[in-house]
């Protein structure tokens, strides 16, 4: 075989160079696995805003990446081609969850794997994936974190919702503080005792006190 003898392009051998149970097999597979990723992505979704977009998503690259390993195993010169071509691909969307990042790849192995024959690792791989993620991801905290934000006129009734505070939760830490003339306000991060919040109503009851409100968060704080 020469040179010119592997770049040589017929359009006609290609069309059966992968049959088509084996493309129909590995697109059923896919998908079935893509469900499969998304049901365990919603499951354990514990951010702000649920996108069910991201969802399909998963489902979509799966397939996607099933559709072009399969096409890249079955010719050489298409392989070339394809690294070329995704070389230039650039993806900008931000992540915003970290746990995006891991069904991002997760999609993408699953198809590479299943495209290359691997059923059974692909099938054993993403249940057992599945079921650690859906262990960790749902595991409850003992200690639900809180966030409280305290608007105060001056500096003493600021020291005594401090020290109102400090009798009330179990711990708690400052993460920010804004003055401005006549007005103080504290974000601050609480681990509670319980679930009663009724010291927020006492907090707001104290002189010197405007304001108090409590939001529950995942523990990623942006300040």
């Amino acid at each position: 075989m020469t040179f010119q003898d592997i770049f040589k392009s017929s359009f006609l051998e290609n069309v059966t160079s992968v049959s088509l149970l084996d493309m129909a097999l590995a697109l059923v597979l896919a998908f079935g696995l893509g469900l499969f990723i998304y049901f365990v992505y919603k499951k354990t979704f514990q951010g702000v805003m649920y996108s069910s977009g991201f969802g399909v998503t998963l489902v979509a690259l799966t397939m996607i990446v099933t559709l072009v390993i399969l096409a890249v195993t079955s010719n050489i010169v298409l392989s070339l081609g394809m690294v070329g071509a995704l070389s230039i691909v650039r993806f900008r969307t931000a992540i915003k969850e970290p746990l995006d990042i891991a069904f991002l790849f997760w999609s993408i192995a699953v198809g590479i794997v299943l495209a290359a024959g691997m059923i059974p690792l692909a099938v054993f791989g993403s249940v057992l994936i599945g079921l650690v993620l859906l262990f960790f991801a749902n595991k409850k905290s003992h200690v639900h974190p809180y966030i409280l934000v305290i608007h105060c006129k001056d500096q003493e009734n600021e020291k005594q919702a401090i020290e109102f505070l400090g009798q009330q939760v179990k711990k708690f830490v400052i993460k920010s503080k804004t003055v401005q003339k006549g007005a103080i306000e504290l974000n601050i991060e609480i681990r509670m005792k319980n679930d009663h919040t009724e010291f927020v109503n006492e907090l707001t009851d104290m002189e010197g006190v405007n304001s108090a409100v409590l939001v529950s968060y995942n523990g990623d704080y942006m300040g």
